[in-house]
């Protein structure tokens, strides 16, 4: 898992953690103090906000388990895969696109990050070069051929090298 997505979770884990052992249950106790909690909103703003981060951190601990159990070894050498950087032919526009294929928190369009797990992640995973990818979306079927692959072994690589050479 990339050490900087490991350490946002971390961060928001832990601030959610203080605000259901500290911040919530203060406010919680000076709502019951102003009595009748029938009709008490700031008590039931608390205890709904308590249910959220109950849940919240149960998602967020979930997803660092996830995360955890990425194996680098699993990830294919010759067939885009996580951490794979691509570049495709889009036959409907005609164009070349380029993407790496990240986790859903590292993911943004607009960047040429996608998830594994977006529509076009999804149809790219496991495609090897020369292979076309169909993409269902809601403006019709896309055909991505892939043209170039560079997977995260092949830049894992491509860093040793970069780095044994600047060591010379």
């Amino acid at each position: 898992m990339p050490e900087h997505i490991k350490k946002r979770l971390e961060e928001e884990i832990k601030a959610l953690e203080r605000e259901l052992t500290t911040e919530l249950p203060a406010e919680i106790k000076k709502a019951v103090a102003l009595g009748d909690l029938s009709e008490n909103a700031e008590y039931h703003m608390a205890k709904q906000r308590q249910v959220f981060v109950n849940a919240r951190l149960g998602q967020l601990k979930k997803r660092m388990g996830e995360l955890a159990m990425v194996n680098l070894v699993n990830i294919p050498h010759d067939r885009v895969g996580f951490g794979a950087t691509v570049v495709v032919f889009d036959s409907s526009k005609n164009e070349e696109l380029s993407y790496k294929l990240v986790t859903s928190e590292e993911s943004d369009v607009t960047k040429g990050l996608i998830s594994t797990t977006s529509p076009i992640g999804r149809a790219l995973l496991g495609k090897k070069l020369g292979e076309v990818a169909m993409v269902v979306t809601p403006n019709g079927n896309r055909e991505l051929e892939v043209l170039k692959l560079v997977t995260i072994h092949d830049q894992a690589q491509e860093e040793s090298a970069d780095v044994a050479a600047s060591n010379k």
